[in-house]
């Protein structure tokens, strides 16, 4: 399976276990959610306990196992609350005949079936049991007055069953879940950006301008950028319902409208600035800066006076701020930009490889007509394999409207069709 991983960061699954030898792809399907980039925590019942044991889940979700309705741990000593307003989805895989009997009649008598009552989460149930057992009147029954109160089924398998019979009741293989989980956030976050925007409820985060590198109290190392294209990608993903923070180097701009902004001078504050942004919940990182690629190793204390016809500066190299942010754990979507004076589109595709990023757009600043000093750009834009779009060319326009065709460009590789592998 592939997973389009840019949808889920800070999507909370509280996975529930009940009893069933089915409880074994349980384990499984906890590796695949968090390899999807979910956060789960897990909830077993007595009966899943005699299958499989907590230890296993906590070693594999990183989180302690809940299996007492009462835990003097938990918030207040109200584990179900705090479970409750947790989850952004409530998943029981397996679900047991007799977990779907207490959802269906109401009862709460344990950690589950309170939590199932408790949570305003959606609630989905992936039952698996023995073949008569699914075809029971009482079950059916069951299961449809859960689909009356709003629950997802998902619907067993068919096959051999580890009694010896054979028929529907196989809970589905956890790699499908976990495809499945993840077409449900990828669906609900597209339909939220087409009534609110194309990037609505994303948090974007900006690099832009130039770095200034510090040779001595008065001097310094730094380039032609003005951050115009920085900006005016600022203002676009705001107009497409982001929120925007724009770490901008030293530039003569206004701020946009409602976007944060926060000011450095070098390459290292703006790597250390970039880094916070992650601990914010970061979704999408645009690095249009034109970082400095080298420092001065020591910065003179006072003004270097002119002395002789030489000056011998050490130069050390800055670290690179994008390629950094693409290497972290949980990752946001990367846009990088590549400005070059010479076979742009090559040096662009191999930037797009090596510092792994999703998607590049590239220009050719050796123009006069467009550029870092220009009002207009023209840019062609990559993608990385991954998400099978082809590459697009932006013809000359105000950077402005070539910032919109980035944003839709970002918008279209975000919520592209995921398909099984």
């Amino acid at each position: 399976m592939s997973f389009d991983l840019s949808v889920i960061p800070n999507k909370n699954i509280v996975l529930a276990v009940t009893g069933g030898i089915a409880a074994y792809k349980s384990a499984i399907l906890v590796r695949r959610l968090k390899d999807a980039g979910f956060n789960v925590r897990v909830v077993m019942t007595q009966g899943a306990q005699a299958f499989i044991t907590p230890l296993t889940f906590q070693a594999l979700s990183g989180n302690p196992v809940h299996t007492e309705l009462l835990n003097p741990e938990a918030e207040a000593g109200m584990g179900h609350i705090e479970l409750a307003r947790w989850a952004d989805l409530l998943l029981v895989a397996p679900a047991s005949c007799d977990t779907l009997a207490k959802f269906a009649t109401g009862l709460a008598d344990d950690l589950l079936s309170t939590l199932y009552l408790a949570t305003k989460s959606p609630v989905w149930v992936a039952p698996a049991m023995n073949q008569q057992m699914w075809a029971a009147k009482a079950t059916q029954r069951n299961l449809n007055t859960l689909v009356e109160d709003g629950v997802h089924v998902i619907m067993p398998d068919a096959g051999s069953q580890a009694c010896g019979d054979v028929g529907l009741g196989r809970m589905p293989e956890p790699e499908d879940l976990a495809y499945q989980v993840t077409q449900y956030f990828h669906r609900a976050q597209r339909a939220i950006a087409e009534k609110f925007g194309l990037l609505a409820g994303k948090h974007v985060v900006i690099t832009a301008g130039p770095t200034r590198e510090a040779i001595d109290p008065v001097r310094y190392i730094s380039n032609h950028s003005t951050g115009k294209m920085g900006f005016a990608l600022a203002a676009a993903c705001y107009a497409a319902g982001a929120k925007v923070t724009l770490i901008a180097g030293p530039v003569s701009l206004d701020t946009p409208n409602g976007v944060r902004r926060l000011n450095v001078s070098s390459a290292v504050q703006m790597l250390d600035l970039s880094m916070q942004m992650l601990d914010e919940g970061c979704d999408i990182f645009i690095a249009t800066a034109a970082v400095a690629d080298y420092r001065v190793a020591e910065v003179a204390e006072h003004k270097i006076k002119k002395a002789g016809d030489e000056l011998n500066v050490s130069l050390i190299k800055n670290p690179d701020i994008v390629a950094t942010i693409a290497g972290q754990q949980k990752r946001p979507f990367m846009v990088g930009f590549a400005a070059e004076t010479r076979n742009v589109e090559e040096y662009a595709a191999g930037k797009l490889v090596a510092k792994k990023l999703d998607m590049i757009a590239c220009n050719d600043v050796s123009r006069a007509d467009i550029g870092f000093a220009s009002d207009e750009n023209a840019m062609t834009v990559f993608f990385a394999d991954e998400y099978q779009l082809e590459k697009r060319d932006l013809e000359k326009a105000s950077k402005q409207e070539i910032a919109q065709q980035l944003v839709e460009a970002i918008h279209d590789a975000l919520w592209h069709e995921i398909e099984p592998v």
